[in-house]
């Protein structure tokens, strides 16, 4: 589609609006004549000089049902009526019905002065069109959603990219189809911080999009709005300062946990340490709960931190933060578990999206990246098979691995493992997916 509006170049709303209805199965034939009409007017042509009035927004080709229903009144004799049971005609390809108004189409147009030759021309043009019509209100509606959001995206790149995250909150594939979008045109998509973050995805600046508090699996929208409440008073100095200020019950075992794994409390401690001593935070919150600003608390009546201790034990690793952040966001935020391995990567022709976008079926060829998940089942025989879930920075697959490729390479398709496969493209069904022939880790 990208590559046919760049070639359009469209200068009109009816561009756009065309190519909406054009690209489909079947329509698709007629793009290259639409451009070379746009571009060429010379190539423009007319069975009957009525129907311009008609078909000049789109350089004479028939592209949409209303244009038909309206050549069927004006050159046919039709009344609106019949047109539309024309139009249901069409959209159902009833073949006895299509025969009763090919009768009916051709002598209403020889009736209405046009040759017997051009009125059967006709028919069969739009006896052509008949099985892929577009409705114009619907093409017209998502053109034109299309101009505005194009337009927004353009002029108003990072408010527009942030509340595109925020409208697909909790869905992960399109949260990181898009964040993947924004790393194309040079925007960072911030973690989630306690010190920053609102409700939703906000602009930071022209370069930078911080995760909303409420995009965070298992945190309530109740704590969020506490947080941030609290944090209208000013920053938090401290873990412990954050703990006292914000007086908000369900800040539970649950959102805690899942503040500090989905790196929201980065500014304020080291993720292993807090989830280590999680319960003594939760303690410590809990007495701040119940002791009013006059009185002195279990941990000496101060919120300024520094009573506050956790345990001292080593970080946790980074593989692991990346699992959680993968877990709580939909995506990473740190890093990722490919990173140790970008050279090799580059050096591969095809990622998952090309390999899904530009490759046709039955194409050999290999793929890397981490295994997210393995579904294991048996075969009529008992023998093991599995789908399993690769992905890379932009884009996942299912790739199916039959019993032979379990048995010998069943100790490299585990959960996290970072791989490159060889084997074969398929389609099936409208979806995308990638049978496994070998396997090696990266």
């Amino acid at each position: 589609m990208t590559a046919y509006l760049k070639e359009l170049e469209p200068s009109t709303i009816h561009d756009i609006n065309a190519m909406v209805a054009l690209y489909r199965p079947g329509p698709m034939a007629f793009i290259p004549d639409y451009i070379a009409r746009k571009k060429n007017p010379a190539l423009v042509t007319y069975l009957d000089p009525r129907m311009e009035s008609v078909l000049k927004p789109t350089y004479g080709v028939l592209i949409y049902q209303d244009d038909v229903m309206t050549i069927a009144v004006q050159l046919a004799g039709y009344t609106w009526v019949e047109a539309d049971k024309f139009r249901k005609a069409m959209g159902k390809k009833i073949p006895e019905e299509m025969k009763a108004q090919k009768d009916r189409f051709i002598s209403g147009c020889i009736t209405g002065g046009m040759k017997e030759a051009v009125a059967k021309k006709l028919w069969e043009q739009i006896e052509t069109f008949a099985a892929y019509g577009f409705n114009k209100a619907h093409a017209v509606s998502y053109g034109n959603l299309a101009y505005q959001t194009a337009y927004m995206k353009a002029n108003y790149t990072v408010d527009y990219m942030a509340a595109l995250l925020t409208g697909d909150a909790g869905d992960v594939e399109e949260i990181g189809a898009i964040v993947a979008e924004c790393k194309r045109m040079g925007i960072a998509v911030l973690a989630p911080d306690v010190q920053e973050s609102m409700r939703d995805f906000t602009v930071v600046d022209d370069q930078a999009i911080r995760f909303g508090l409420n995009s965070i699996k298992n945190f309530g929208e109740g704590v969020a709005q506490s947080i941030i409440a609290a944090r209208e008073k000013g920053k938090f100095e401290s873990l412990a300062d954050f703990l006292a200020r914000v007086p908000d019950k369900n800040l539970n075992k649950k959102s805690l946990e899942a503040l500090i794994q989905s790196c929201a409390l980065d500014s304020l401690g080291e993720r292993g340490a807090m989830l280590s001593g999680i319960e003594q935070l939760l303690e410590y919150h809990k007495e701040h709960m119940k002791t009013s600003a006059d009185q002195a608390s279990l941990f000496g009546g101060k919120s300024n931190g520094h009573e506050l201790k956790l345990p001292t034990i080593a970080q946790a690793p980074f593989l692991q933060k990346l699992a959680w952040e993968k877990e709580l966001l939909g995506l990473y935020i740190s890093g990722h578990p490919l990173d140790a391995f970008k050279e090799k990567l580059v050096r591969q022709k095809f990622d998952i999206r090309k390999t899904k976008e530009k490759l046709p079926p039955d194409t050999q060829t290999t793929i890397s990246g981490i295994v997210e998940f393995v579904h294991e089942i048996l075969t009529k025989n008992g023998e093991r098979m599995a789908f399993i879930t690769i992905a890379d920075y932009g884009d996942t697959i299912e790739a199916v691995a039959f019993p032979r490729v379990i048995k010998e390479y069943g100790k490299v398709l585990t959960n996290g493992a970072c791989v490159i496969l060889k084997g074969r493209t398929s389609h099936r069904n409208g979806e995308h997916s990638f049978i496994i022939e070998a396997a090696k880790s990266l």
